[in-house]
């Protein structure tokens, strides 16, 4: 890719450093190229245009700091509990709403009234050794739902189960939408307004749909927090703290206030943010040094492969170039194989990928029209 014009230059097949160090001496005058942290590239740009300025693209930089973040949280799992909140403790005696909610899942509904049914007609022909099949076709059921029931200890195991539903980003406000309930304001876009000017980042429909249960006299239904896993905890930490949902830095404060080597994980993850953030690369051999220091054997390997680019990564720190123009060219790069089914060889890729991209900038597609 060239990164003024942003148009594709060439294609070729593998990751070889001699494809690329060939290239390079055949197209002199290169002066900064931008790669990720692949060694064979490193080598391949240092043999085939020594001159040139390495930049190592921001993105791979954060993305070898999320999976080594990753490496850290599945090492100390045992915390990761800490995160999700222990439920209260049940009160002995419910109130009207929580029977009320209580009663529409235990009345005695048609479906259930149904599945009782059928468990006993099942049961029925069950012992006298015939074939689900023959049973199926005496009862005119499916030879599944014979098997179901048949196989079934009690009716109600056939009964659909209703599992708690998941967290959602509107789970920290509920406690406000009941309160705000109760006190008679009962407008979904006032209340929808009101969370939003206290960090709530959702569609009004969410509120829509968790307002129902009110409006049938029924309480609003508590999400049930999942086991936190060490790929979210690298996401949370990943996240800028301003950017962050209230219920994930709730559960990542409770997280870091447990587990010291997370919290510094942190820390230094913040650090390298800052940085990319500011452009400047001053204080990279320090923190560089914070993570050799750490304690973490992810972070030290992690810092000894940095030092060994570290000129790379400097560049890539402050320069005003990256790999991210490459990223829609690559998605181009699989349609077009998807196109021709995957019988082409590399030329004929090569050609299609390159030509279609300067085909597009010297002829743009129009603007659609303006309405109205």
């Amino acid at each position: 890719m060239d990164g003024e014009t942003r148009l594709p230059l060439t294609l070729w097949e593998g990751r070889d450093a001699e494809t690329l160090s060939d290239w390079l001496r055949e197209h002199p005058g290169v002066e900064v190229v931008c790669r990720d942290g692949s060694p064979a590239y490193r080598q391949g740009i240092t043999a085939g245009a020594p001159e040139a300025s390495q930049v190592s693209d921001r993105f791979h930089l954060w993305q070898g700091l999320s999976k080594r973040v990753q490496e850290i949280a599945g090492a100390h799992r045992g915390c990761l509990p800490a995160a999700t909140l222990e439920p209260e403790p049940a009160a002995k005696q419910l109130t009207s709403a929580d029977g009320a909610a209580e009663a529409r899942y235990t009345a005695d509904t048609p479906a259930r009234r149904h599945a009782k049914r059928l468990f006993e007609a099942a049961q029925a022909v069950a012992d006298t050794g015939r074939s689900y099949s023959s049973m199926a076709r005496e009862l005119g059921l499916n030879r599944r739902t014979v098997h179901k029931y048949a196989g079934a200890s009690s009716w109600q195991e056939c009964v659909r189960r209703r599992y708690p539903r998941r967290p959602t980003p509107l789970d920290p406000y509920l406690g406000y939408l009941r309160q705000r309930w109760e006190e008679g304001e009962h407008n979904g876009v006032v209340l929808h307004q009101e969370i939003v000017a206290k960090g709530y980042r959702g569609h009004y429909q969410q509120v829509k749909l968790a307002l129902q249960p009110l409006r049938r006299d029924l309480p609003l239904e508590e999400a049930h927090e999942r086991p936190t896993t060490p790929r979210e905890v690298a996401r949370w930490i990943a996240i800028a703290p301003d950017q962050r949902p209230l219920d994930v830095s709730q559960r990542l404060s409770r997280l870091l206030s447990h587990c010291p080597e997370l919290r510094r994980t942190h820390e230094l993850v913040r650090d390298f943010a800052h940085m990319l953030g500011v452009r400047d690369a001053t204080l990279l051999p320090i923190w560089l040094d914070h993570l050799t220091n750490a304690g973490l054997p992810a972070l030290a390997g992690l810092a000894k492969t940095l030092r060994e680019d570290e000129a790379a990564v400097l560049h890539g720190v402050t320069s005003r170039y990256s790999s991210g123009m490459n990223e829609g060219r690559i998605t181009d790069v699989k349609l077009q194989k998807r196109i021709m089914g995957g019988q082409a060889g590399i030329p004929l890729l090569r050609q299609r990928v390159v030509q279609i991209a300067h085909l597009r900038r010297r002829y743009p597609e129009p603007n659609p029209p303006t309405p109205g």
